[in-house]
């Protein structure tokens, strides 16, 4: 995943909490927000990147299968543990987001 798309996610979500927290946000974070892409976009381009890396593991294991003498098994296991950890990175991602939604919907309003 990309680390720049991931600290202006962190900022934003951190402005975000602390206008819901009826705190005026930094004019750091402020700063941030205001030029960095919407979170969808950044969900978005999560899930792609995701996604390219378990079609090319797929790939890559069935060129291993079919005997292609280019693709040494190595690389087909690091492959393969790469989409692996991506994949399982994302699902976390998913789980807190989850909690954080049911966190403000069960505030008082």
């Amino acid at each position: 995943m990309d680390t720049q798309g991931i600290d202006q996610l962190l900022a934003q979500m951190r402005t975000a909490a602390a206008m819901a927290a009826g705190e005026k946000p930094s004019s750091a974070a402020a700063a941030t927000g205001a030029d960095a892409p919407d979170f969808a976009a950044i969900l978005k381009g999560s899930l792609d990147q995701v996604n390219a890396q378990q079609q090319q593991a797929d790939s890559m294991a069935k060129q291993y299968e079919l005997g292609n003498p280019d693709v040494p098994l190595h690389e087909v296991m690091m492959s393969l543990q790469k989409a692996n950890l991506s994949f399982q990175t994302m699902v976390q991602v998913r789980n807190r987001l989850v909690t954080a939604y049911q966190e403000v919907m069960n505030m008082p309003v």
